[in-house]
């Protein structure tokens, strides 16, 4: 499995490396190679970001920005570099090697609290895409119904919605067992778990592409009960775009550079939200092992959490950082540890160069999705 995960890791950084220099304007003309630095004369500037996750719809924006050009259109040469869970990417931010990174809020306020100086520059994804699953038949309805209960989490920073739920439903998080799953749903088709962590756009949809052993067909949404963290006081902020703090602050060249990368960034998520199927297909080429029905679900699931945008695409709103600090804030995990202790600076985020983005594309692209609809993706065996 780990050779696998290294080959496509490897596979996927060549292809997005060579489409961004197949697309890139200026070739090496003045081009300082300075990663986010001012490429002056006419050339190109040279990014890193620095992903989460390895290659999949969930980023489908960041590579439809790389295979449409829009980043060469911003004299930027883009390298996206994935992650197999190896890779902390607001520690490679941090450590300078990135330029930018895509992370969840809670992740990178537990980060800055331990020194990281670090802006949420992005707020890509406007609502949370967690969800809590169990068996219709389970009796766990809402997170009130946990207590008692074989909890599943796949930690790395990701149970943190949990914790926050449960808080708010004033329940100690030694009153559940807290298990810890891999990044499927086997130990919860198998018993193991009682409600399972899932993603909406990727281990729901592993769900819904199993067979049921009773009946020979797919399992379907009647069989399970499902929470979704967003309609809790747990939700919280997931992916971002992040930015070093120091470098926007000292660097009028990075802070421009920024405006760029997020204009070319917008322009590719309303390319996949306006051409969904084009974007999964995007994704499948840029090195993802998922099949084609899975991964246009992805896509399509990706889509609903982002739009409709009713600030701008990647406007950071006010009450939903403010709900998402106090999650954290409340939030204990089962070794009695909390996320954070204090308030984030002020610094944690800013809008100031996503609206700028916004302000320069002006009606060129559509950045609200006001009547943004999803598409219909019926689930296969597999996701084949």
């Amino acid at each position: 499995m780990l050779k696998t995960m290294r080959r496509n890791l490897a596979v996927a950084a060549t292809l997005v490396t060579a489409s961004a220099m197949l697309t890139a304007c200026g070739g090496d003309d003045g081009d300082d190679g300075g990663g986010g630095g001012g490429g002056g004369g006419g050339g190109t500037t040279e990014v890193t970001l620095q992903l989460q996750w390895l290659p999949q719809a969930q980023f489908a924006g960041y590579y439809a920005a790389v295979e449409q050009g829009f980043f060469a259109d911003e004299g930027l040469d883009v390298t996206i570099e994935p992650s197999g869970g190896d890779i902390v990417p607001q520690d490679a931010l941090a450590a300078g090697d990135a330029d930018y990174a895509i992370a969840w809020v809670p992740k990178v306020l537990g980060s800055i609290e331990q020194g990281a100086n670090l802006t949420n520059v992005a707020q890509i994804f406007q609502r949370s895409g967690t969800l809590q699953v169990s068996m219709a038949d389970s009796g766990i309805e809402s997170v009130a119904d946990f207590e008692g209960k074989r909890i599943g989490s796949w930690g790395f920073g990701n149970e943190w919605e949990i914790f926050a739920a449960m808080a708010a439903e004033g329940l100690d998080s030694e009153s559940v067992e807290i298990v810890t799953q891999d990044f499927n749903m086997n130990a919860f088709l198998q018993g193991d778990i009682d409600a399972a962590q899932a993603m909406t756009y990727n281990e729901y949809a592993q769900l819904l592409e199993t067979p049921n052993p009773d009946t020979g067909e797919l399992y379907t949404a009647d069989d399970f009960n499902v929470i979704s963290y967003e309609d809790t006081e747990g939700a919280m902020l997931q992916d971002a775009i992040w930015a070093d703090t120091e470098r926007l602050e000292s660097d009028d060249e990075y802070a421009d550079t920024t405006v760029k990368f997020l204009k070319a960034v917008i322009k590719g998520w309303a390319y996949a939200r306006d051409n969904v199927e084009s974007a999964a297909e995007t994704t499948i080429a840029a090195g993802s092992s998922w099949g084609p029905t899975h991964e246009l679900w992805m896509a399509n699931e990706t889509n609903k959490l982002i739009w409709p945008a009713d600030a701008g695409i990647g406007v950071i709103d006010q009450a939903a950082w403010d709900q998402t600090v106090e999650g954290a804030l409340a939030a204990v995990n089962e070794q009695g540890q909390n996320l954070i202790t204090a308030e984030p600076p002020a610094t944690a985020y800013d809008n100031t160069y996503v609206e700028q983005a916004i302000e320069e594309l002006g009606d060129e692209v559509d950045t609200t999705g006001a009547d943004y609809s999803p598409i219909e993706v019926t689930p296969t065996e597999g996701g084949s």
